[in-house]
């Protein structure tokens, strides 16, 4: 099991499962809900079909994989200068302190989410939206958002962007060109060094420059 990442998701259910597509609507509602509630405009879905150009080659990733990500994103935010190394397969990176002193306050998109399911919407704001009527993950009948938090695209790339030095991902003017996308997924099938975080940033990477060019929902599931 892992986690997905997927854009245009209700284009594709209604072209190829619409009773799917149904319940995924009523996930779009309570999005909409939550958004409401802080004031913000609703987002509208698009249903026809896109034309979505990901330069990642996967679309999911182990559970594990986000958090080694968030791990270097609070070392960046605490320390400007530090540089990522590979962690040991046998160090937790959700035990370290500086994700936790990121999350206190909440300020993060990246950090502040499930790591298995939810939405981020092509709407700039800049809190993360929180959802009280949202089940806890293991009531299945609570209803609510998924996951109980709700993103901004336009905000998780921007911390993507940031991160991006501390990685040795090398962008030109906060855009990531076709030559080093192709390198970053080169060093992903290598399957060492820092690949967990590579795998996570480009596909986040490519969600959310997707999500902001076409107007669709980044989903996590």
């Amino acid at each position: 099991m892992g986690l997905a990442v997927c854009v245009g998701m209700l284009a594709e259910l209604l072209e190829d499962d619409p009773e799917s597509a149904e319940g995924f609507e009523e996930e779009l509602a309570e999005v909409n809900r939550v958004l409401a509630a802080a004031g913000l405009p609703p987002h509208t879905e698009p249903r026809g079909p896109l034309e979505l150009d990901s330069r990642a080659s996967i679309d999911s990733f182990p559970y594990s994989f986000i958090h080694y990500l968030r791990r270097a994103y609070a070392h960046r935010v605490l320390s400007p200068d530090w540089v990522a190394t590979p962690l040991a397969d046998d160090v937790d990176p959700t035990a370290d302190p500086k994700i936790q002193a990121l999350l206190d306050g909440c300020e993060s998109h990246l950090l502040c989410h499930s790591d298995a399911e939810g939405f981020y919407v092509p709407i700039d704001f800049d809190e993360v939206l929180f959802d009280e009527e949202s089940g806890s993950g293991e009531d299945e009948e609570a209803g609510g958002l998924p996951g109980g938090m709700l993103g901004s695209s336009q905000r998780l790339l921007d911390e993507l962007v940031f991160v991006a030095p501390a990685l040795g991902i090398r962008l030109e003017n906060g855009k990531l060109s076709d030559k080093e996308a192709e390198r970053i997924d080169d060093l992903v099938e290598e399957d060492d060094g820092l690949y967990r975080e590579y795998v996570s940033w480009l596909l986040l990477y490519e969600s959310a420059r997707l999500s902001i060019e076409h107007k669709t929902a980044i989903v996590f599931c």
